[in-house]
This record gives C-alpha cells, structure tokens and sequence, in this order.
C-alpha cells in the first residue's frame, strides 16, 4: 500500500468522523467504500441489540437486493462475518461453496465477486460492510482486503460513535421535553415537580405509550388528556 492510499484512508477517516448523525456516516461507509478497492456496489448493515440485523446503507438497488436476500436466506458473507468476526472473499460467487443459495441468487444479479468486512471495536458488534463486483476475482490483489479492513476499522469507530452521540441526544431531548411537559402541568394544575410526572407516567402507562412521546405530545398541543383535566 503506497503512501497515497495511506493519505486518502487518513481523509476518509476525517470525514466520516464529521458526519452530524449516524445514517449520515453509515451511508458516508457506503458511498466511499467502492472506490477504495475497486468495488462496483456497496452495503452496510448494522446491529441492533445483541440479535437484529438491519440494512443500513447501500449505493443501489443492486447492493440493496444483494444485502436484502442475505436477510431472507439466513446466509451470507456479512451474516458471517458478523457473527465470527472476520472477513470474507468470495473470488467467484459462480463456484462459492459456502453460502450456495445467496451466491446462487446474487450471481444472476450480475455480481461476480465479493468482499465482507466486519465492523466491530472492542466493546461491540457494529455490523459489517459489503463490497460487491460485477466481475469475478476483483479482489485478489492483497492490498484491497488490507485497505478494506482498515476502512472498516475506521468506519466502525466512527459509526459507534456517532451511535452513541445520537443516543446521548435523544436522552437529553427526552429529559427536556420532560420538564417541558411537567412545567405545563404544574402551571395548569397547581402541582410539584414529582406530582406532574407522576401524572405523566400514569398517563403513559394507562396508554402504553413511551413517556417521552406522551410529553412530546403535550408540549406540542398544550392539550391535556382527557381523563387529567
């Protein structure tokens, strides 16, 4: 890997680390992944919890449909790679005998090769990126797998970062919204602090919706439930 590629993997890395949210640098990893290693099409997926697998980001409805059916068929090179933490080639998915149905399928798309690169960090699955070739053996220059693993070592971190920023707002915006709901409240009815979300979690349990919708609902209308007023 020459000194170019070493400076255009640093620029990549600054840029997804700008990104404002997560489905922003998720489809960052997406779009810039191909060109890296002479790729055609590219998906991402991610995991969700400690079981669900989604598509995060792909560049079109070939990466799409390719990542699509891995999902249906329960097989693929990023389930794979997800589940034991590697990566994957596939030089020629006409003779790939380890995931047969998924090649089968993804061959008559037009893909001839493939490579599935983990996402992880030290603490989490992230998911796995996809590279996808119309042509076999796209990937048999060493360097590509060396220069798509490092891509994928600074997507993962940039992707779960960006995770845990926008789960970081989404606390703090509930938490404001909260007290929002709760000045209403208290303004309307005379109540404390702890007798205001009292009301709000009783509503929110009686309607079994989050408590944080119930007070996004209530600042936005300045409408009270029926049964509280």
């Amino acid at each position: 890997m020459d000194g170019s590629a070493v400076e255009a993997i640093t620029q990549i890395a600054l840029a997804l680390h700008t990104q404002p949210d997560t489905d922003a640098t998720v489809q960052a990893v997406a779009d810039i992944a191909p060109a890296m290693v002479g790729a055609d099409h590219a998906g991402v997926m991610l995991v969700y919890g400690r079981q669900r697998v989604e598509i995060a980001a792909t560049t079109g409805p070939i990466a799409d449909r390719a990542d699509q059916l891995q999902l249906e068929l329960g097989e693929g090179p990023c389930l794979s790679a997800i589940e034991v933490g590697a990566t994957f080639l596939i030089p020629d998915t006409r003779s790939e005998p380890r995931w047969p149905r998924w090649c089968a399928e993804v061959s008559e798309l037009g893909i001839g090769s493939v490579l599935s690169i983990r996402l992880a960090t030290d603490e989490s699955k992230v998911g796995a990126l996809n590279l996808y070739a119309n042509t076999p053996n796209r990937f048999s220059d060493p360097d590509d797998v060396v220069v798509g693993q490092i891509l994928g070592r600074h997507a993962s971190i940039a992707l779960d970062s960006a995770r845990q920023l926008d789960t970081l707002y989404q606390a703090v915006d509930g938490r404001t919204v909260i007290g929002q709901a709760q000045g209403i409240l208290m303004e309307r009815f005379d109540l404390d602090a702890d007798q205001s979300f009292a009301v709000l979690r009783r509503y929110s349990q009686q309607t079994n919706t989050k408590l944080g919708e119930v007070a996004r609902k209530l600042v936005a209308t300045r409408q009270l439930p029926q049964w509280a007023q």
